[in-house]
């Protein structure tokens, strides 16, 4: 791996090989040095981690990366019968080596901190020291799962994980579940686990179903919420919150099963379940902690982004650069946390980064444009 790059992009998802692509195209009259370094064992990102029941047909919409459909990995399978977790990984595979993308794997990037003079970022990896002129931080957010402190979670003898531990629901028959959250996964998980065994759903806020599909000015409204809470330096916020979740025919069913019986939060986990502060209880053997994740930045965390109440002010044209230091885009943070707008944001950062670095000009009027799965 060479020590010295002109751009280091962190994490090799969606997001990353965006970035990559891009970098690629844009800055090879330039002569742009990069490299895509990531932590995970093979292709696919956070995906190929994902439990086996979450399919193509499941999954929150996937887009297809730039240049290269997905179609033309999945051929003519139908979504419905193929694993997120095996397709997502043989497509990001194949779209590495079509587009020759320099991915280093396995490599953990430990610390990124200001070089010593030249206005160079030093990265600390498992593979040795390398400099960069700038940096796309593409790592999202599965490596930071949140889990809300609760009174007497360390009491429970029951077992409690998180999203990011779940495998099926099958392990739980006979154990009555406990699900905490109110996003899609949440819904999902506790539709699948109520097929085999009881269950209590509870959340800090009442759910906002929606019966009605979700439409591009609804998605895009969403996003500008997100997108503006990041350029006053507030941390993001869920876009789930703002759109609501999507009553799909499954949910319908789990709902005339009486399964999205919502409860409001527990006041404190005990031995044996939770309990309300009006003193009703519920026994329970597992907690299932679908409360979401944060972003994975500790490794930047030298370089004091973070403003007081403990966001990132973004700028650029999609808010992907960090106001305070235009040598750094986070991609996966705020608005381009979803697939598409990783997509968009990879272009955005690589056009704004070249820029900055004195190796081109952005130029956003290549059409080199991107197509949703389905």
């Amino acid at each position: 791996m060479d020590s010295r790059v002109d751009v280091a992009v962190i994490g090799a998802g969606q997001a990353g090989l965006s970035a990559g692509y891009y970098l690629r195209r844009l800055g090879a009259d330039a002569g742009l040095r990069f490299v895509v370094l990531d932590h995970a064992p093979g292709p696919g990102g956070a995906w190929q981690f994902r439990w086996p029941s979450l399919t193509l047909s499941t999954v929150n919409r996937v887009h297809d990366l730039p240049g290269m459909a997905f179609t033309d990995v999945l051929g003519a399978e139908a979504p419905e019968t193929v694993p997120a977790a095996d397709a997502v990984p043989r497509y990001f595979a194949e779209y590495e080596r079509r587009f020759a993308l320099p991915v280093r794997r396995p490599v953990h990037t430990r610390v990124v901190c200001d070089h010593d003079a030249g206005g160079l970022l030093t990265l600390e990896t498992s593979a040795g020291t390398l400099t960069a002129r700038g940096i796309v931080n593409a790592t999202g957010t599965w490596e930071r799962p949140f889990v809300p402190r609760y009174r007497g979670a360390e009491l429970f003898a029951g077992r409690q994980l998180h999203t990011r531990d779940y495998r099926t629901a099958d392990e739980f028959a006979g154990r009555h579940v406990v699900v905490v959250g109110g996003g899609i996964s949440a819904v999902q998980l506790l539709d699948e686990i109520s097929r085999v065994t009881t269950t209590t759903w509870v959340t800090r806020h009442e759910p906002q179903f929606r019966d009605e599909p979700f439409t591009g000015d609804e998605g895009r409204a969403a996003v500008a919420i997100v997108e503006d809470r990041v350029r006053r330096g507030l941390p993001p916020g869920s876009v789930v919150s703002v759109t609501g979740l999507p009553l799909t025919p499954a949910l319908r069913a789990a709902r005339e099963r009486g399964v999205l019986q919502r409860l409001p939060m527990f006041d404190e986990i005990t031995a044996d379940g939770v309990r309300w502060a009006d003193g009703a209880a519920v026994r329970a053997d597992v907690i299932l902690w679908c409360t979401g994740f944060r972003s994975a930045l500790d490794h930047l965390a030298p370089l004091r982004l973070r403003g007081p109440g403990g966001g990132i002010t973004m700028d650029g044209r999609l808010a992907t650069r960090v106001a305070a230091d235009p040598r750094i885009h986070l991609l996966g943070y705020g608005p381009s946390a979803s697939t598409i707008g990783a997509n968009r944001g990879g272009r955005a950062a690589a056009s704004e980064l070249i820029e900055h670095l004195g190796m081109g000009s952005a130029d956003t009027n290549r059409q080199v444009g991107s197509s949703p799965v389905r």
